[in-house]
């Protein structure tokens, strides 16, 4: 099969075995797939990946349980033991032994096919097109905040980055019923938050005042953490969501503040799913350009230019 493989210092476009699958999985055949920042900060050593790359996806079961064939779906992208301390806790998106899709140990969806086990699938609701379903899973990491942080009484609410996750994570905040506040470098992206009615301001024009109660870091750059900390007030809490490879700043501040830092992930794909099949999150704005998986090198390529929110390949194009 066609595929994006990561050798650890280049990506390339090239066939690849075909994945088979294990008890308890199934073969899917990708339909779409969206580039990730995290995606991007691989390329750059993060997590030392090696192999196919990608985790965000929409596709149909081809082979596996016979309920699940001919379903589309989208899936988790932590392959868990289901055995170990955190499994049986309840925190099986922390297994101790876990492989993460197009992450850590294992391939990912840049490809014609990929094997996922079941217990990770959610299909599709046939109304929902698969334009939306690739933003299930970072959609689902948006949501998250709010299984982890009272927003309640936090007064505003500031999103630092205005790309892939600021947007999403913007949006779900506004469903809140909080002041958001979207703070960006880029006019056209802010724009696009700005139809959604999300309040927004320009990085250069920003005067962090440590007043916010929270602030989320969807950055992707150290640069959002420092700024985040200057924006938080005393107590408040900082939602980091950023992965990259690289350092940080003096982290200093959060002890002098006694700031809450809340490292957030993966989030419920259910409630993902239900806000974009009811049209309570709408993110037909966000999808700068397409390319067919011929083009996924030029869709990585497109997908670090800052002026693109999301770019997606369309594997059976």
């Amino acid at each position: 099969m066609l595929a994006v493989v990561f050798d650890g210092k280049t990506a390339s476009l090239v066939e690849h075995p075909k994945p088979k699958c294990a008890k308890g999985e199934a073969l899917i055949a990708v339909r779409a797939a969206g580039v990730c920042s995290t995606d991007l900060e691989i390329l750059k050593g993060y997590m030392g990946f090696r192999g196919v790359m990608g985790h965000e996806f929409v596709g149909t079961v081809v082979e596996g349980p016979p309920s699940w064939v001919a379903k589309r779906v989208v899936g988790e992208i932590n392959c868990v033991c289901g055995r170990c301390d955190m499994c049986t806790s309840g925190l099986s998106n922390h297994c101790r032994n876990r492989g993460v899709v197009g992450i850590d140990r294992r391939d990912g969806v840049f490809a014609e096919f990929v094997s996922m086990p079941v217990a990770n699938l959610h299909v599709v609701p046939d109304g929902m097109d698969d334009t939306a379903a690739v933003f299930v899973e970072p959609l689902a990491a948006a949501l998250q905040v709010l299984r982890q942080v009272r927003v309640e009484g936090a007064g505003v609410v500031v999103v630092i980055g205005d790309g892939r996750l600021g947007q999403l994570v913007a949006r779900v905040m506004k469903l809140t019923g909080a002041r958001c506040l979207l703070v960006g470098r880029y006019p056209a992206k802010l724009d696009a938050a700005e139809k959604q009615g999300i309040e927004t301001v320009l990085a250069e024009a920003f005067v962090p005042a440590a007043k916010a109660g929270i602030v989320v870091e969807a950055s992707g750059s150290p640069g959002g953490l420092e700024l985040a900390m200057r924006t938080v007030r005393p107590r408040g809490t900082i939602v980091l969501k950023s992965t990259f490879a690289g350092g940080g700043p003096n982290l200093s501040p959060l002890v002098v503040n006694e700031v809450t830092v809340v490292g957030s992930r993966c989030g419920p794909f259910p409630d993902a799913i239900a806000a974009l099949a009811s049209g309570k999150i709408d993110v037909s704005a966000l999808v700068a350009c397409r390319f067919g998986l011929g083009g996924a090198l030029e869709a990585l390529e497109a997908a670090g230019k800052p002026e693109n929110i999301k770019v997606l390949i369309d594997v059976q194009r």
